[in-house]
């Protein structure tokens, strides 16, 4: 009797070690995971920002790539033509604009946008 009650508290203490054991092989792994994850992210980001500066030499985009300057941020560019100003922004797969993007369109569909100039002088 003695025997056996040694050998499930053997059992249960080896039981409790593997358990530990196992426990932190998976926060490892999820460790790594949440890591390759984020490098993803990254990479999907950086994708997007090398062509968005592609895009207007790309056969869909609709106007004279010659005329479009690129700003990079808070929207993509700017289009020049002839009759009117282009705010421009490109978007990959499901991206959408950010909570800034949405402000500036908002204000551009507003009409709430103006010329001014500004002379220095030495």
């Amino acid at each position: 009797m003695k025997f056996a009650l040694i050998a499930l508290m053997l059992c249960i203490a080896g039981a409790s070690l593997y358990a530990v054991y196992l426990r932190r092989r998976l926060e490892m792994a999820l460790a790594l995971l949440e890591a390759e994850r984020s490098r993803q992210r990254s990479l999907s980001a950086s994708y997007g920002r090398i062509t968005e500066q592609w895009f207007p030499l790309m056969e869909g985009y609709p106007y004279d790539s010659a005329n479009f300057r690129f700003l990079g941020t808070p929207v993509d560019g700017i289009q020049f033509e002839d009759d009117r100003v282009i705010f421009v922004e490109f978007k990959s797969h499901r991206a959408e604009l950010s909570a800034t993007q949405r402000r500036i369109k908002k204000a551009i569909e507003a009409g709430r946008v103006y010329w001014e100039e500004f002379h220095f002088q030495d």
